[in-house]
């Protein structure tokens, strides 16, 4: 025991130094005030209580939780017929399914997300696809709905992976005694399928979630700067104004509410399993 404590010294040194500490610098910068030497700063709360009183802040959060929602709602809807067919596919096929939702994620990100602003742009591939049916004048790019589709297409694999674990670690003895019992398909998923899924889609709204509602190069992006959300309000300030004392309350304000709902999913999970929290 005492040499598995020594091997873990190094991960927490690490984690110290690249978790922990970052956090305490950026809580330390939300309550203080720059001074006028280096060393000398004054304590205050002056940049949260600007936040909370200022409408157009209020208006930014609101609108990054809410094409959050959009977002996971939609992957939820997505992924989890994927992920029921995958899982109900032969062995064989369910790998080459896995691997090729999980391909696209060996890219980069960012670059993945540049390759939408060409099928989106005027003239691009889908207006013209669209052009065919009478919309080639729509306006794609620079719009909610292109925001809304770029992060639909970044986190979706991660709803699905989360579901189609989740599917594949049940008992299928389970299913066949539902049918022995007489229940049909729909009530056999509504009431065995469904409720053993329920950790995977959890774990899958989290991980979806939680990057959307903080997501600030794909509003960046496919948003041309028009929409902007809190984790462009976030570069913003870092970058761009320098403004770092207010950034940093801002991302403290973002973390408090990621963690609250975690405690919130968490909660939901426990109750879920029929037991209690530890």
């Amino acid at each position: 025991m005492k040499r598995f404590s020594q091997l873990a010294v190094p991960y927490v040194v690490w984690a110290v130094i690249m978790l922990v500490l970052p956090m305490v610098l950026i809580a330390l910068y939300s309550i203080t005030e720059p001074g006028n030497s280096i060393v000398s700063f004054s304590m205050t709360i002056d940049h949260y209580v600007r936040f909370f009183t200022d409408p157009d802040f209020l208006i930014i959060l609101w609108r990054s939780l809410w094409i959050a929602v959009k977002t996971t709602i939609i992957c939820l809807l997505l992924g989890y017929p994927v992920a029921y067919f995958i899982s109900r596919s032969s062995e064989r096929m369910q790998n080459v399914l896995v691997l090729a939702i999980t391909i696209p994620m060996w890219i980069n990100m960012l670059v993945r997300t540049y390759a939408w602003i060409g099928l989106l742009s005027e003239g691009g591939f889908i207006q013209k696809i669209l052009g065919v049916f009478g919309l080639g004048n729509t306006e794609l790019l620079y719009t909610e709905g292109a925001v809304l589709l770029g992060m639909v297409y970044n986190f979706l694999p991660f709803m699905i992976l989360q579901i189609h674990t989740a599917l594949c670690k049940m008992d299928m003895s389970l299913l066949e005694a539902s049918a022995d019992l007489g229940a049909n398909p729909v009530q056999t998923f509504a009431r065995v399928t469904l409720p053993l899924s329920l950790p995977g889609v959890v774990n899958g709204i989290t991980l979806v979630f939680l990057p959307a509602v903080s997501s600030f190069f794909i509003p960046k992006l496919l948003g041309g700067g028009q929409y902007f959300l809190i984790g462009n309000l976030i570069e913003n300030q870092f970058i761009t104004v320098g403004e770092w004392n207010f950034g940093s309350a801002i991302s403290m304000i973002m973390a408090a509410v990621m963690m609250l709902l975690m405690m919130v999913v968490r909660r939901l999970e426990i109750k879920n399993q029929g037991g209690k929290e530890e």
